[in-house]
């Protein structure tokens, strides 16, 4: 894999609160610590996976040894004064944290915590603060004996010195961010009703068809009412619902209308294709301007090549590939889709770094690594060689880890917080739409072409986990609507710019296990609805799913007893165990594209784990896959399975959920796995016989045991 996955934060991170990260500014406010503060301390006997020693009254010295170190302190002595909110505290530290978390006592949940901001690495003291004053209120959280956890981030080796930990009050700095922040809290509020309210309204006008051409754009259209109507523009970074003033307005003089224009023009200094836009009827009352019809995108795009589909032989596929020696595999298995992760910010540049190449979109030049690219390429072209259908995950890095720090701060989104892994690309500038266009335009030209130079993309999974979005997909914390309607634009981007060079190419969303119950802020049911109402009404387009039922513990292979995944359309989760609830939700005509067509259906990521590589657990998770293709081989609405991990990873918190042990190992390096042989039997005339002892593991006498169906 191109980047660390860190699977057990995805199911475990649920309802995190919102927090104000008080940076201390070269010149801070002076802080004024009352008569009578209280320090926090450490109950040295809770320690988890650290070492902890105390030097003085108030300071420590901590080693982290373990992959979630964390350690409670002790109950304070008396309520906290209600202006006591910012959490203070000095430290050293040899490394970076980036995800310190902090629980509320004294219940200690997922739901009662907060990621603060990063503590970077420094080897003189240094202040850390970080402000919970919505936490302190919402948990009720203060009264005498309520004590904390500290949870250091997920790094073993760190040593950290920290002392003097106390609340106080805000300085004048952090409450200008708190009250700034409250504001755009209330902004998003407004947003999130107005979305509400669009996607209700029955408008009397409507925009018909966008149709793009090589040089023009033209809208088809009617309008009915009396007073003066426009028709209006809705740029990438636009918030159509709250708009009151629009630009660039073209009167109408008809109530049937077709109005051609063309596609480039300048913005703001830079080309821009309105292949990306969206319409819409304005109408004018005086001095009042409302839209008045849904806003609609490109219908019809035509391409500048004809390129044939990618036509899956199978379900069975493998997630994450790339090339190592265990690469036969892919004929070994009879692999025939892959994912492949492409993060572009690991290989974009503002500026022409060495060995990068050129690609100009619009007047604006960008850079590629070939280094990087030659990874690709050359998984790509082995794929393509195969016939092996191939989904990119479009991945864009938080601006601390992309390769060019310019393109961090261009595509990192503003409101980005400390505890994502990845960010929401940030389309709220016309600076941030142009570089992420021409990144998807570079990746397209590239890997569409007709002779297949550099292998082929056919589907393009957008980001990860976008239900887990403050983990993996991070804009802030949102209201779903909200977040919705900025992840659609990045869908949206993607295909009008693929459908351009591949008119098969296919977007798909990226989701949890999570069904009716939220894994985070969201659960993936009611995005995909919300998804579904939007294209039905801003012009439908043929985005897929890329769902990932895991188990509902990834530890446990026993899928069969996730106790959350029932039979039932409004099951908390789908896992393998009831992979018949989103079979039957594609299958649904009010699901379908254009109302006619089934969705593409992946389960993108998903495996069964192996506690140990002891014989009984070995066999477990061959069970546990066993039991998942059984079942997904009889849904007819799930189209393929890509298999994750392909081989056992270091990185994902002791997970053995690979069909290969670690290349590590020391007794079986790279070693196939009983699951191996299971993947590899799978959808030959070997399957029944290699899948026989599996049965009495599940606990049944027939494979048509598992099946169940869903009522409507």
């Amino acid at each position: 894999m191109q980047h660390i996955r860190i699977f057990l934060i995805k199911f475990i991170i649920v309802s995190v609160f919102l927090f104000s990260c008080s940076k201390e500014p070269e010149i801070t406010p002076p802080v004024v610590v009352k008569p009578g503060t209280e320090y926090l301390k450490f109950n040295l006997g809770s320690a988890n996976q650290l070492t902890i020693s105390q030097n003085e009254k108030n300071s420590y010295s901590i080693k982290t040894t373990g992959d979630d170190p964390y350690i409670m302190m002790e109950g304070i002595s008396k309520p906290l004064h209600q202006d006591s909110v910012v959490l203070t505290f000095e430290y050293k530290s040899t490394q970076s944290i980036e995800r310190m978390q902090f629980f509320f006592g004294p219940t200690i949940s997922e739901d009662r915590s907060v990621f603060g901001p990063t503590m970077s690495s420094t080897s003189t003291w240094k202040i850390y603060s970080v402000n919970l004053v919505r936490e302190i209120n919402k948990f009720s959280w203060g009264k005498r004996d309520d004590f904390m956890r500290f949870d250091f981030g997920t790094k073993s080796g760190i040593d950290i010195e920290i002392r003097d930990i106390y609340f106080r009050a805000m300085n004048q700095s952090e409450k200008e961010i708190f009250e700034e922040e409250e504001a755009r809290i209330k902004q998003d509020e407004t947003i999130q009703k107005a979305l509400a309210s669009y996607l209700k309204e029955h408008f009397s006008s409507a925009i018909t068809e966008v149709k793009v051409g090589s040089s023009e754009v033209t809208i088809v259209g009617e309008y009915s009412g009396e007073g003066e109507f426009n028709l209006c523009e809705v740029f990438p970074n636009d918030t159509l619902v709250t708009t009151t003033i629009f630009k660039n307005k073209i009167p109408l003089d008809n109530n049937s209308f077709r109005i051609t224009l063309p596609r480039v023009i300048t913005k703001n200094n830079l080309e821009y294709d309105r292949l990306l836009s969206r319409w819409v009827i304005v109408k004018e009352d005086g001095n009042d301007e409302s839209i008045d019809s849904h806003a609609r995108y490109a219908d019809i795009i035509e391409p500048k090549q004809s390129m044939p589909p990618g036509i899956l032989m199978s379900k069975k596929g493998l997630g994450g590939f790339f090339m190592n020696s265990y690469v036969d595999d892919l004929d070994h298995l009879g692999i025939t889709s892959i994912t492949v992760n492409i993060p572009i910010t690991a290989m974009l540049y503002s500026y022409p770094a060495a060995n990068t190449i050129t690609h100009t979109y619009g007047n604006k030049k960008y850079y590629f690594s070939l280094n990087y690219l030659n990874h690709i390429d050359n998984a790509l072209k082995l794929a393509a060689s195969k016939k092996i259908v191939v989904g990119a995950i479009i991945l864009v890095q938080k601006a601390a880890e992309c390769a060019d720090p310019e393109i961090g701060k261009i595509l990192q989104h503003p409101d980005f917080t400390p505890e994502g892994i990845y960010t929401m690309p940030n389309m709220t500038t016309d600076e941030g739409v142009n570089c992420y266009a021409a990144a998807l335009d570079f990746l397209a030209s590239r890997y569409n072409r007709t002779d297949n130079t550099y292998g082929r993309v056919h589907k393009w999974i957008m980001h990860n986990e976008v239900d887990a979005g403050l983990t993996w997909t991070n804009m802030g914390r949102k209201p779903m609507l909200n977040y919705l309607d900025t992840y659609l634009r990045s869908m949206r981007i993607c295909h009008n710019i693929t459908r351009q060079y591949d008119q098969n190419s296919e977007v798909m969303g990226s989701f949890t296990h999570s069904w009716v119950e939220p894994v985070e802020l969201y659960s993936s049911r009611e995005m995909l609805t919300a998804l579904q109402q939007f294209s039905s009404l801003e012009g439908d387009f043929q985005w897929g799913v890329a769902y990932h039922p895991y188990p509902q513990d990834l530890n446990e292979p026993k899928t069969w007893n996730d106790a959350k995944a029932t039979f039932d359309p409004n099951s908390p989760l789908v896992t393998f165990k009831n992979l018949e609830v989103i079979d039957h939700w594609i299958k649904q005509p009010e699901n379908s594209y254009k109302s006619s067509v089934k969705r593409t259906l992946w389960l993108s990521e998903n495996g069964t784990n192996s506690r140990t590589y002891e014989d009984k657990d070995l066999m477990e998770q061959a069970a546990g896959f066993a039991y998942a293709w059984k079942k997904l081989i009889n849904l007819d609405g799930i189209d393929a399975i890509q298999w994750h991990n392909w081989i056992d990873n270091r990185a994902e918190f002791g997970l053995r959920i690979g069909l290969r042990r670690f290349p590590d190992d020391l007794s079986d390096p790279g070693g196939a796995k009983p699951v191996w042989y299971a993947y590899q039997a799978a959808g030959t005339d070997k399957e029944d016989e290699v899948f026989e002892p599996y049965k009495s593991i599940i606990g049944i006498t027939n494979w048509g045991e598992i099946m169940h169906f869903i009522s409507p």
